[in-house]
């Protein structure tokens, strides 16, 4: 007997000894009793009772694969924005996979694995040996079962909590009898259970190429540039040679003194020839492929795989919302972390809502327009559009380059991991004053409350404005002195007015007529909430656009009232694909009746005139084509925020140019396209150009007389009261009163004279209020008398006399008329004409 022969009789002997009647002894008698029965397959289970003690068979779950973000061109083809992963893993059929890579598995790891039941038992018993004697684990594994140890690791990997994901590897790869007897028992589970072709399949698509690359099929993408599919013979082997040590053997490290590029990869390459002589020696290949494959050198072509936001370019931040929205959604897991976990490993296919057309002109604009940074100003710059009617977000961007990692944030100003768009649970932003944009919400409620576009209200500059109704926090007084932005003065601005001029000071007054309360729940309806996600304030200033709010949740709010006043939730998420090909559900947006439709004509009444007359008639210019759009502008206090919101019937932009942090005036920062402060004029109508000539835009519904025209009310006769029970009464029918000052009156000094105007007028104008000076007299009423009469009463005026044929000989000698009128107030000596009859002819008789 050979000294090898010694060798290996004594390390079997010692086996035995080792493991005694153990499990392991019955399955390597068994075995060796009946190897027919294992080459079959062992199907005779009850010659193999010694297994049934054991766990069931190892079920074949779902492998770990990456989940891609995608957006859609106008023909239908996806492109791809971002993939996620914690193994970068594609699994392919088993027609994607070249016949070379499966010859080359079977040949260089399990030249038997098409006649064995799922043991090598040959290179079994060695493995076994060698582990027993040298305590170290020995290769001699079949494909199914490596395909077992792989499975039980990647149920190891798929755990979150790391103590246990320790634990469960430590337990899957321990060098001992008793977890090869596991592996050995579900090996033979699964080769009852499965084909062989569906067992090398999954092999292939499980297994580690190193690093974060798993499965033939992103090892083809990754170390060749190609396809499972079209591996050539050479490249084929030369990955498979990776299996068998994928630190020793990846391809990726160019540098390697034992396996980089000055060396032509030489461990791979030793591994990569032995494989090639294995399939020679099998007979898979011919000897002239042989020859060639040796003499191919190994040259890989490393293409890194997309991985997280990063990649999307000026599409990451919608990206970023993306992968938040994920997190969100129980299709997912029960709670985040979970669902970030499933969605990194399970397979998903996201095709998302944006629209490439119109967020390819967003980030051209964007960049021509708001440079990243600025030597003197923390500046930001956002765009975001929405689809009306169904909320689907077509656009978002902004003038950062987007980063999650804080040393890259850490290398300049012009990362950022903060999604200035969104609220800060969706990606860490805290949002942006809207300034003036925020003042459609207290039209909505004004509307809606039966006011009119064109009844006025007081929209005098004042600091002290009285007290406001609050039925929710309590009613309160505010002493504040807003001013308008373009110094505009005018006493009684009508609703209409204000909105196509934006005066704050006509907000402002509008708003002292409401509850505000309502103008909150109003901005709540279409959707607007703060960023923080604390509650809207709804003070008097907060009319004017003090609430920190997100542009997504503002293009939100303009798309609610382009329809008909339906608001409709945002959605990121078109369609999702799971990993075995089945659509599921996505997000669903939920859209509310936020205001009537009559309102909401009214309010795009004014907001069309905005854009046509008012503060956005720069925007609507440039907009090309145009069609029916509805606007409003907006500046925050000293300049430091501006900004374009606006819809057509079809799509709501929001654009701002902000300041991240703290103040600037950016009338006063010139950049090369112009002030900062019109860059907002520039970029809206970009973007909007891009969207009217792809979707178009109808018409907007036509306003209602009640919405445009007050109704109009009688004016009370107030002569004589004093002013204050007069202004009383005004305020209580509806009315502004102004007190006019003292006028000339024959009424008692200090009650109302007159008022301008008289008669009638609408709800909400303004009623001038004239007080009595008490300087006039009251003109007798002579009508009627005789002349000498009239003339005695009358003394202290000075008379003139003019006469009037007549033909009621009663009527001669009698005053006819007098101007002024009786009871008409007039100053002594003043003027009194009266009219005295006479017969025609001067004969006093009839004529006939």
């Amino acid at each position: 007997m050979s000294a090898i022969n010694r060798s290996v009789s004594g390390a079997l002997a010692g086996l035995l000894g080792f493991v005694g009647m153990s499990a392991i002894a019955g399955v390597l008698v068994t075995a060796a009793v009946t190897p027919a029965l294992a080459l079959s397959g062992m199907t005779a289970t009850n010659t193999i009772n010694v297994f049934e003690n054991l766990p069931d068979y190892l079920s074949i779950d779902q492998l770990s694969q990456k989940s891609n973000i995608y957006a859609m061109h106008t023909d239908g083809t996806p492109q791809l924005l971002a993939s996620f992963y914690d193994q970068n893993r594609v699994e392919v059929p088993w027609d994607g996979i070249s016949q070379f890579v499966k010859d080359a598995a079977v040949a260089g790891e399990d030249p038997r694995f098409y006649e064995h039941g799922g043991i090598d038992l040959e290179g079994t018993i060695k493995g076994v040996v060698s582990t027993v004697a040298t305590g170290s684990a020995r290769g001699g594994s079949s494909i199914t079962q490596q395909y077992v140890k792989n499975v039980l690791v990647q149920k190891c990997e798929v755990l979150a909590d790391q103590k246990k994901r320790t634990a469960c590897y430590d337990l899957a790869t321990e060098t001992s009898p008793d977890r090869k007897l596991k592996e050995m028992r579900l090996a033979i589970g699964v080769e009852k259970k499965y084909p062989k072709d569906d067992i090398l399949r999954q092999y292939l698509n499980i297994n580690g190429f190193g690093g974060s690359v798993y499965g033939i099929e992103s090892a083809a993408n990754y170390y060749y540039n190609t396809s499972a599919a079209a591996l050539t013979l050479p490249q084929a082997a030369s990955l498979v040679a990776i299996v068998n040590n994928p630190v020793k053997f990846q391809l990726d490290d160019p540098a390697s003194e034992t396996n980089g590029a000055a060396n032509g990869y030489a461990a791979n390459k030793e591994r990569r020839d032995y494989i090639l002589g294995e399939m020679l020696k099998y007979k898979k290949i011919t000897q002239a492929d042989y020859d060639a494959a040796l003499a191919t050198p190994i040259e890989p072509t490393i293409t890194e795989p997309s991985t997280g936001c990063q990649t999307a370019g000026g599409s990451a931040f919608f990206c970023d919302l993306v992968v938040h929205t994920l997190q969100t959604d129980s299709t997912f897991g029960a709670d985040e972390a979970a669902r970030l976990a499933n969605f990194r490993r399970g397979g998903y296919n996201i095709y998302t809502t944006l629209d490439l057309d119109l967020q390819d002109a967003a980030e051209a604009t964007l960049t021509e327009n708001v440079p990243k940074t600025d030597p003197n100003w923390d500046v930001g710059g956002v765009i975001t559009s929405v689809q009306v009617g169904t909320g689907r977000v077509l656009a978002m961007t902004q003038n950062k380059d987007y980063s999650q990692d804080p040393a890259v944030q850490a290398t300049g100003a012009n990362f950022t991991g903060i999604n200035y768009n969104t609220d800060i649970d969706q990606g860490g932003s805290s949002g942006f004053q809207p300034g003036s944009t925020y003042k459609v919400f207290t039209l909505g409620e004004w509307l809606t409350e039966g006011h009119s576009l064109n009844e006025r209200v007081d929209s005098r500059r004042k600091s002290d404005w009285g007290v406001f109704k609050d039925s929710c926090n309590g009613n309160a007084s505010y002493a504040f002195n807003p001013k308008n932005d373009a110094n505009e003065s005018g006493a009684n601005y009508s609703a209409l007015q204000s909105t196509i001029g934006s005066i704050n000071t006509g907000f402002i007054g509008m708003a002292k007529k409401l509850d505000l309360c309502g103008i909150r729940k109003t901005a709540e309806a279409f959707g607007v909430h703060r960023a923080n996600l604390e509650p809207l304030e709804q003070g008097p200033s907060a009319v004017l656009g003090t609430n920190e709010v997100a542009p997504l949740s503002m293009a939100v709010a303009f798309a609610g009232i382009a329809n008909n006043g339906v608001k409709c939730s945002p959605i990121v998420i078109d369609k999702i694909i799971g990993p075995d090909g089945t659509e599921m559900a996505p997000p669903k947006s939920e859209c509310t009746q936020a205001v009537t439709p009559e309102v909401d004509a009214g309010m795009t009444y004014a907001m069309q005139k905005v854009m046509t007359e008012g503060t956005a008639t720069a925007s609507n210019s440039a907009t090309k084509p145009r069609v029916p759009m509805i606007g409003k502008t907006g500046t925050t206090d000293g300049n430091k925020d501006t900004w374009m919101s606006g819809s057509s019937s079809k799509v709501a932009t929001v654009v701002g140019v902000v300041s991240v942090t703290g103040d600037i005036n950016q009338r006063q920062v010139y950049w090369d396209q112009g002030t900062a402060a019109t860059a907002r004029h520039r970029m809206w109508p970009a973007v909007m150009s891009v969207a009217n000539a792809k979707y178009g835009g109808e018409p907007f519904a036509e306003a209602s007389g009640k919405v445009l025209q007050a109704v109009p009310i009688p004016i009370p006769d107030l002569r004589g009261k004093s002013m204050a029970d007069a202004t009383s009464v005004l305020q209580a029918a509806g009315f502004e009163v102004v007190d006019g000052g003292a006028t000339d009156s024959e009424l008692p000094a200090g009650t109302v004279a007159r008022t301008d105007p008289s008669g009638t007028a609408s709800r909400g104008a303004t009623i001038t209020l004239f007080s009595s000076n008490g300087n006039l007299g009251a003109v007798p009423d002579v009508v009627g008398k005789t002349e000498a009469e009239a003339t005695a009463a009358l003394q202290g005026f000075a008379v003139d006399k003019k006469e009037q044929d007549v033909t009621d000989p009663k009527q001669v000698g009698i005053v006819l008329s007098m101007t002024p009128a009786g009871g008409t107030g007039a100053a002594a000596g003043s003027a009194v004409t009266i009219v005295v009859g006479k017969l025609a002819n001067g004969n006093g008789k009839g004529n006939g």
